[in-house]
């Protein structure tokens, strides 16, 4: 197997022919990525259960459409948020320790992962949109990497408001054809080629 550089900032988006149902059409973003695994959260799979039920005191912070998403199929019942903080600092001058920070770790730009179990008033830096995941990706030791080998992903530079989008259920399409080329191509694959 080839040397697959550390992924944590990037998105997997799924290539059209991925057979795991769990993963059709999605882009996920690496929240981390290690040798002994890695996880990341779907940005495009939203759920119809609204932010302010579970997280009442959020609901102000939340991003359009103001639902919680589909992490992923692992941990359905934890949560992971996500926060746009204008001003970001320098992730390179954070490290891992996201306490200084009033619980946003930086991620992309001014994106990061936000501490939901910290009260919204009682933030320290000032946090202008976030999204919140039931549930992540995981994979295991060498899995992802595997999964790498066999293209059923490909692997492109996240933006900073791919997180946030408006309308996630077009995202998957908008970042193939930023990319260019072949990738760009493939967003116009059919959802079903049978039908073609």
């Amino acid at each position: 197997m080839g040397m697959v550089t550390f992924l944590r900032g990037r998105l997997l988006v799924a290539n059209p022919a991925m057979p795991d149902p769990n993963f059709h059409r999605t882009v996920v973003l690496v929240l981390a990525h290690q040798d002994d695994g890695a996880l990341g959260v779907i940005l495009n799979r939203p759920s119809e259960l609204d932010v302010d039920s579970p997280l009442p005191r959020w609901e102000r912070l939340v991003a359009d459409p103001p639902v919680v998403f589909v992490g992923g199929p692992v941990a359905p019942g934890a949560a992971i948020c996500l926060a746009r903080v204008p001003d970001a600092p320098d992730p390179s001058t954070v490290g891992s320790d996201s306490a200084g920070l009033g619980g946003w770790l930086p991620l992309v730009g001014e994106l990061g992962t936000l501490d939901l179990e910290r009260d919204p008033d009682d933030l320290t830096i000032k946090v202008d949109a976030i999204r919140v995941f039931a549930g992540y990706a995981g994979w295991g030791p060498g899995q992802l990497e595997g999964e790498l080998e066999a293209d059923a992903w490909f692997v492109v530079t996240a933006e900073a408001g791919d997180a946030l989008v408006g309308d996630p259920e077009e995202l998957w399409k908008r970042v193939l054809r930023r990319q260019g080329g072949r990738l760009a191509l493939l967003a116009a694959y059919p959802r079903d080629p049978s039908l073609n």
